[in-house]
């Protein structure tokens, strides 16, 4: 008896002793992986995105995500169509654009909740006390850029014949605005201003920014995208995916966060000053929680319409394409 309750102690134990070891032997499986193609390169206007990839936010959702940068080169749109990526950013206008050739794109979530798209004038040269104001004015727009279709479309919106104004070609070069050839020049709140407005402050000048959503025209910017078989075919990834990035950039924009938040983006982007960075970050949050009740990622419907319109009356599109029915808000 003694004999066999001592085998079986044995046996128990080298069952034991197998189990350890093939535990310890195990490899993590590895998560599911999947492309990003942001809509530019690697700066401010994708802390969030670099925060994912970074902080493993998208590993704890059991994904492997290759985020990469975008540029004047890389269409995330026709990435998703032709499946060399699952998810993207886009603007609006290109996704409208696409959905009237038929693409089968959806947008899952909007990042910024107010188009980071501004003017930049000096109130003392160029008081700015109405859009009215706007009339005799030259105009900075680059001609064929998204620019252009918003000043068209708030001039529109309060009568301003394109005679009453002077619409000026710009370019790169911001000497023509600096010399005061120039009266307003467009540019991105969270990435330019913070930069010329110091350069400005500098020389002893004021400035300010004049909003086109805060007269009105509401025209959609960056949003996150995925294809409609995607969606059907692959629900617990894109709920996985869209999980994992909300929270990561909920995480990023949180004002505790900022001095990690620009570490992040300096990993990514060593060619911006660290100063400027830390300008662009809180300007960058207020474009995306631009009110105490702001829901990150919240897909503003009505401005998706607009949008559409918009394109619609300066003939950017041909027909309607009831952009609602392609909005799959992925925001909890």
């Amino acid at each position: 008896m003694k004999r066999q309750l001592h085998l079986a102690f044995l046996i128990t134990g080298a069952l034991i002793g197998l189990l350890i070891l093939g535990a310890c032997g195990e490899k993590k499986q590895p998560g599911e992986e999947v492309t990003y193609r942001l809509k530019w390169l690697f700066n401010i206007s994708v802390v969030g995105d670099l925060w994912a990839d970074a902080h493993g936010n998208f590993a704890r959702h059991g994904l492997k995500v290759n985020v990469k940068p975008g540029g004047p080169e890389k269409d995330a749109i026709k990435e998703l169509e032709m499946g060399h990526a699952q998810f993207g950013v886009a603007s609006a206008d290109q996704v409208i654009r696409a959905v009237s050739k038929g693409s089968p794109i959806v947008v899952l979530a909007q990042l910024f909740q107010v188009n980071p798209l501004h003017w930049i004038y000096r109130p003392d040269r160029t008081p700015l006390r109405t859009p009215l104001d706007l009339k005799g004015k030259t105009i900075g727009i680059t001609y064929g850029g998204n620019d252009e279709t918003i000043m068209r479309a708030l001039l529109a919106k309060y009568d301003i014949r394109e005679d009453q104004v002077k619409l000026y070609s710009v370019r790169y070069d911001y000497t023509p605005f600096y010399q005061g050839k120039v009266d307003l020049w467009p540019l991105y709140r969270n990435a330019q201003a913070p930069i010329i407005g110091e350069k400005l402050r500098k020389a002893g000048e004021r400035f300010d920014l004049m909003s086109p959503s805060g007269l009105g025209i509401r025209f959609v910017a960056n949003s996150v995208i995925t294809t409609q078989k995607m969606l059907d075919e692959r629900p617990e990834t894109v709920k996985g995916f869209m999980k994992a990035l909300i929270e990561a950039w909920r995480e990023a924009l949180f004002p505790e966060h900022k001095d990690k938040a620009i570490e992040t983006v300096l990993k990514y982007n060593q060619e911006t000053p660290a100063d400027i960075v830390k300008k662009q970050l809180p300007a960058t949050r207020i474009l995306m929680l631009p009110r105490k009740d702001s829901k990150f990622g919240n897909i503003d419907v009505a401005a998706w319409q607009q949008t559409e319109q918009i394109m619609l009356d300066q003939k950017l599109i041909t027909a309607p394409v009831h952009i609602e029915k392609h909005l799959k808000p992925m925001v909890e």
